[in-house]
Order: C-alpha cells, then sequence, then structure tokens
C-alpha cells in the first residue's frame, strides 16, 4: 500500500573507497525530505563491507585509502561496524526507497553521478533493479552552483564523511538555496 507523499525528495550520499564508476561502496545514507521546508522523513543508514564490493566486482583507488587515511577516527571506526554484504544492503535501500516512494521522488546526489551513479553500478554488479527512475535524479552541486556563498555559511552537525551526517547537512543548504532562488524569482 502506497502512502500519501509527503517529502517528494530523498538526499543520498555514499562513501566509498574510490571516485570513479564502479567503485566500492563503504556506507549509504539517505533521508526523506521536502525540498521548501527542510522537513525530513525517514533515515536509512548501512555500512558495507569492503569485502563483499571487491567480490561482486567493484574497485578501490589508491588515492581514495589515502584520503581515508586522513579523515577522523570516528569517520574511519564507522566503516568497519555493523557492514552486511553489498547485495544485502541494496535490497535493505530498496526497501527504503519504496517506502519512500522513490520510483517517483527526486532523488539527489552530490553530485548525481557521483553518488547514484556508483549507486547504480552496484546494483547492475548484484543484479538487482534501481529503486528509482534516472529520469528523477537531481544534482546538488547544480542547486549550490545558483547561491554557493549559501553553502558556505552553512554550520555542519556530526561527524563529516558519515554518509548519514553528510545527507542532513546537504538538506540543510540545499533547502536554504532552493528558498533563496524563489526569493529573486
Amino acid at each position: 500500500m502506497r502512502r500519501t507523499q509527503k517529502y517528494g525528495h530523498v538526499m543520498v550520499d555514499l562513501e566509498t573507497m574510490g571516485n570513479n564508476p564502479y567503485s566500492a561502496i563503504v556506507s549509504i545514507g539517505a533521508v526523506e525530505f521536502n525540498l521548501d521546508t527542510g522537513e525530513i522523513g525517514e533515515k536509512f543508514y548501512q555500512t558495507v563491507s569492503l569485502q563483499s564490493c571487491l567480490d561482486a566486482g567493484l574497485i578501490v583507488n589508491a588515492d581514495t585509502i589515502m584520503w581515508w587515511m586522513q579523515q577522523s577516527d570516528d569517520a574511519r571506526k564507522e566503516l568497519s561496524t555493523n557492514c552486511v554484504d553489498l547485495a544485502v544492503a541494496l535490497q535493505k535501500f530498496s526497501q527504503f526507497m519504496f517506502q519512500c516512494e522513490g520510483e517517483y521522488c527526486q532523488v539527489w546526489g552530490n553530485s548525481a553521478r557521483f553518488d547514484l551513479g556508483i549507486l547504480s553500478d552496484a546494483y547492475r554488479k548484484c543484479s538487482l533493479a534501481t529503486p528509482w527512475s534516472f529520469r528523477n535524479e537531481r544534482c546538488v552541486r547544480t542547486l549550490v552552483s545558483f547561491n554557493p556563498e549559501l553553502r558556505k555559511k552553512s554550520t555542519f552537525v556530526g561527524t563529516q564523511h558519515n554518509a548519514l551526517h553528510d545527507c542532513l547537512h546537504q538538506i540543510q543548504y540545499c533547502n536554504t538555496i532552493a528558498n533563496s532562488i524563489k526569493l529573486k524569482i
């Protein structure tokens, strides 16, 4: 049974071990939200077994691994907690997207081809259907380009490079920027 769509948007953020297509995913974060009000709905967060990504044919990048070694202890420790197999994580994410009307809502990534592209790659490698329409992909970076100063002024709460915390931060400044654009019109 479908529920009434209240939010209309889902912010997605990945933490990966690469920055190319088919990169290994180590965590998936997503938050349902209303772009106009900034109100948030359901949240999703899952860490992913790096070995299961490699077993599925996803790849790592040495530069990204070195970058992770320079991140905070909290961010790095999170990547080894409660990890599940890639296919299990994707199935859980699909369930989340179904609850959030993922087929019909706008799905945001920073940029769309990084987060959403790599996530789509993982679905392909696991022979699973991507739980959103490519027509509904949206790009955080494009929105930010309309008023980049507002992103710079936003205050981050939580642990940077925690996929869920990154989603919440992106929603906050996307809401502010979207409303600033409406004021200009």
